[in-house]
């Protein structure tokens, strides 16, 4: 198992830090109501207008929708999110219906607040002992397909989620990855008053 060396620099609760994204998993089974509990976090994600648009597909493996999910995956995700417990494809609702309208209109923050409840999913799921990895590679059209995407959604990422496994799992090609990646210092990503030139 990886050892996590991450350190904040200013005081915050460990939670942040040791929160990473292996890739190796033990293949053990996660329950669906151990999932829903990762699920219900993502659910009180803050959204503008409380619209809420994000959306989750998920499938637990040996589902009849496993199959068609992982398969919809670049074949390189799919070397290691195939022995991940459950897969979650992460969607939003490109339309919204403001208060005190009844008219559907573009809602300009769905993937803003999407964001906002994946960063949630992802830390309940490291409170609950699970590890989440989201993954861009995915081929959409397949993907669409898979979770029959309807109209006004848009896909953004596929989680795989597990109990976090030794990097020896991994094909050989991928161990010397399995490390928590570094994080820049505020100082490069906050700025006082404006971005600095």
């Amino acid at each position: 198992m990886t050892t996590n060396t991450r350190k904040a620099d200013h005081p915050v609760s460990d939670i942040f830090p040791s929160r990473w994204s292996p890739r190796a998993f033990t293949e053990e089974t996660i329950s669906e109501n151990e999932l829903l509990t990762i699920l219900e976090a993502a659910r009180w994600a803050p959204s503008a207008f409380n619209a809420q648009p994000w959306r989750f597909i998920y499938t637990l493996r040996g589902d009849a929708a496993w199959d068609a999910i992982l398969g919809a995956l670049l074949p390189f995700n799919q070397t290691w999110a195939k022995t991940a417990s459950a897969l979650v494809i992460v969607a939003s609702e490109t339309k919204m219906v403001p208060p005190g309208k009844t008219e559907a209109v573009d809602n300009g923050t769905h993937t803003f607040d999407a964001g906002a409840a994946w960063g949630y999913l992802a830390l309940q799921a490291h409170i609950s002992g699970f590890a989440a990895h989201a993954m861009a590679g995915f081929d959409k059209d397949a993907m669409a397909k898979a979770v029959n995407l309807p109209e006004h959604h848009v896909l953004h990422a596929s989680v795989a989620i597990g109990k976090q496994g030794d990097a020896s799992l991994l094909p050989e090609a991928l161990q010397a990855r399995e490390v928590p990646s570094p994080r820049h210092p505020v100082g490069q990503i906050a700025f006082h008053g404006g971005f600095k030139g």
